[in-house]
């Protein structure tokens, strides 16, 4: 791992910045993380701020390893405006993609309503209801504590079950750099394919053209499943959004010899 470079060392002051203000901000979370676009709690500057938010200590300690190790090297190539380009192409194209296949998943499960009755005012009410704060439990109490809410909508059993997976993931938040990071890694690889890496606590070294499309694979696999070896609650696929943002950016730079002096250091 070379010295911090410039650019980087900037991101990581504001990354950690963000971290701890969000400790004394509890706000901070509710208005900065990436929220659905159709959620009531999304704001339009969410794709971008989302990048600076984490759920935990580990979270941003992985982040911000990550982006020392491979950001540090690419800024050294490439300057520091070239190197932000990127960065925040891969950050907000992961959170465009994220959001699509939330779009795709929610919609997916409204189809599925046998109440064609239900007008959209109340679905939309229902989305938004508070079912995400404590654990998965609550929603089955709201319900049951707020019968004339729901009871006067005609809700099956099934239908209400519909609308509350569907409000889930209307209201669940992505935070990280994770997305930006894996534009990072494969940038990496792209760059320096036969360096040899090694994952956290596996020490076997892999060569960058091997190890980077295998983390990808397994998230894919992850998201697509919904099995994850590296825990829950983990956005998949924005990680695989901001590795794919950084393959096409990659692919097309080499392809058309893209013109260096149009990024002045």
């Amino acid at each position: 791992m070379m010295n911090m470079t410039e650019t980087v060392k900037q991101l990581l002051i504001i990354n950690v910045l963000f971290f701890l203000g969000s400790y004394f901000v509890p706000q901070a979370n509710e208005l900065l993380a990436l929220h659905y676009f159709e959620s009531d709690a999304f704001k339009f500057w969410q794709p971008i701020t989302h990048m600076f938010m984490h759920g935990s200590p580990m979270h941003i300690f992985f982040n911000m390893f990550a982006l020392i190790s491979f950001g540090s090297a690419l800024e050294h190539f490439w300057g520091a405006k070239k190197f932000l380009f990127f960065y925040f192409s891969c950050g907000i194209g992961a959170a465009l993609i994220h959001s699509g296949v939330n779009y795709y998943e929610i919609h997916s499960l409204l189809n599925q309503l046998q109440n064609t009755t239900i007008s959209s005012a109340d679905i939309h009410t229902i989305l938004n209801t508070d079912f995400v704060s404590g654990n998965q439990y609550q929603g089955r109490l709201l319900y049951e504590n707020a019968q004339a809410t729901f009871d006067k909508l005609n809700l099956n059993e099934s239908d209400f079950r519909i609308l509350f997976d569907a409000a889930i993931k209307n209201q669940s938040a992505a935070v990280g750099a994770s997305g930006a990071i894996y534009g990072l890694l494969v940038a990496f690889a792209f760059m320096f394919p036969n360096a040899e890496l090694m994952m956290m606590f596996i020490p076997v070294p892999v060569k960058a053209k091997y190890f980077v499309p295998v983390i990808v694979l397994l998230d894919l696999f992850s998201g697509v499943t919904g099995f994850s070896i590296f825990g829950g609650n983990i956005a998949h696929f924005a990680h695989v959004g901001g590795a794919l943002i950084g393959f096409i950016m990659m692919w097309y730079w080499k392809k058309n010899q893209f013109n260096q002096n149009r990024w002045d250091r």
